[in-house]
């Protein structure tokens, strides 16, 4: 199994574990200077940086070759290029609009997938968009979820490799938090369905309980830490992961 984990623009690169895929965050507002410099130096630590190009916060083509540029001529050679959750900053709304300029050629492409659906787009139009996008895509990068049954449904209609999105070791109620930001509704009704006391709710849900329901689908895991980054590295050690 291979393992990959997304940190910050200001995540301090000394406290990220020894995975080789490191994915860089652009969240809506935010510099994508900054995350193309984190990217930079994930190169120059050894790592191999996947830097977020999330469609709705580049403001021109100007801006988003810049952004390209910066990248590649740090040595960045994966991206992960997806719509993003925010109102359009400039022309770009989609991931396909980035993907179309050709600008990520002789790149390694990762795109978003959805199994549960997005809150930003309705069940058709995320079908066709998937359409549209897979020729350019190397692999997908799924939303992180809790229920199987969706995910195993999922990679068996993928052409290309399905990369899982899980979650470090969070408490449950957090998880449902962040369940509800995502709008990963099957897995917030997969966790209210299994964990019904209030003692579980309190307790570190481990990723090993979705891992090994999936592990014959896929070699791929992608971490969402949500600033859990000290309990995910200490789980990927004692797991014999890293």
């Amino acid at each position: 199994m291979k393992f990959s984990l997304e940190i910050s623009p200001q995540t301090d690169l000394d406290t990220v574990p020894p995975v080789k895929d490191v994915y860089i965050t652009m969240l809506p507002g935010s510099d994508y200077k900054e995350t193309a410099q984190q990217a930079v130096a994930l190169v120059k630590k050894g790592f191999n940086p996947v830097p977020h190009f999330p469609a709705r916060s580049m403001s021109n083509e100007k801006e988003l070759k810049d952004y390209v540029l910066r990248c590649k001529d740090g040595g960045v050679k994966q991206v992960l290029v997806i719509g993003g959750g925010r109102e359009p900053m400039g022309k770009f709304d989609s991931s396909f609009q980035l993907l179309e300029t050709g600008y990520f050629e002789e790149m390694t492409v990762g795109i978003a997938g959805h199994p549960e659906g997005s809150p930003d787009i309705s069940d058709s139009d995320l079908e066709k968009a998937m359409i549209d996008k897979k020729p350019y895509a190397d692999y997908i990068v799924t939303q992180w979820l809790l229920d199987p049954q969706p995910i195993i449904d999922f990679i068996s209609k993928q052409s290309v490799p399905v990369h899982v999105g899980i979650t470090g070791p969070l408490k449950i109620s957090s998880l449902i938090k962040f369940a509800n930001i995502v709008g990963a509704k099957n897995s917030i009704n997969f966790l209210k369905s299994n964990f019904t006391k209030a003692l579980d709710l309190l307790k570190p849900k481990d990723p090993n309980d979705l891992i090994g329901k999936v592990k014959s689908h896929t070699d791929f895991f992608h971490i969402y830490t949500f600033g859990g980054l000290k309990e995910t590295n200490k789980w990927l050690k004692e797991n014999g992961y890293v």
